[in-house]
């Protein structure tokens, strides 16, 4: 089932349940793959890769707000936010454990022999790649940065 479809169907159920923040964390991420889908122009659908992309953007500007929220001490305003990201977040895919992500740059790392920070951009694009969306991008780069310093 694609992920609009899967999209559809817990928007309606969100509806019979009258779960407000579930409906508007769905309802943000329909607009985004439309909005995604008709600005690629005459491709039709959006590769897994791209939804997942799209999904994890979704997750971190919510994230973001929540913490901008409670930093101007408003719990009210970032309870919503983190609410809506346990919602998207049933559609990614499992994340990793930290231990699990250091693993996985330290063989990317030995591998390609590389050694200093100057090698840093070299091994985030390997490891962006190999973990795709079942990391965040900062995750990587804090131990990639630990690992080559």
């Amino acid at each position: 089932m694609s992920l609009q479809a899967q999209i559809m169907d817990e928007i309606k159920t969100a509806m019979k349940a009258k779960d407000t923040v579930a409906l508007e964390a769905l309802r943000a991420v329909k607009s985004e793959l439309l909005l995604a889908s008709t600005a690629s122009g005459s491709k039709e659908e959006l590769s897994e890769d791209e939804e997942i992309k799209l999904l994890q953007r979704l997750v971190k500007t919510r994230k973001e707000s929540a913490r901008i929220f409670t930093e101007q001490n408003r719990p009210d305003l970032a309870e919503p936010e983190l609410a809506q990201v346990a919602v998207i977040e049933k559609f990614l895919p499992a994340q990793l454990s930290e231990e699990e992500v250091e693993a996985v740059i330290a063989k990317i790392i030995s591998e390609t022999g590389a050694s200093g920070i100057a090698s840093m951009g070299k091994v985030m694009g390997l490891a962006s790649a190999q973990l795709g969306g079942t990391a965040e991008g900062k995750t990587i780069s804090t131990i990639v940065k630990k690992l080559l310093s």
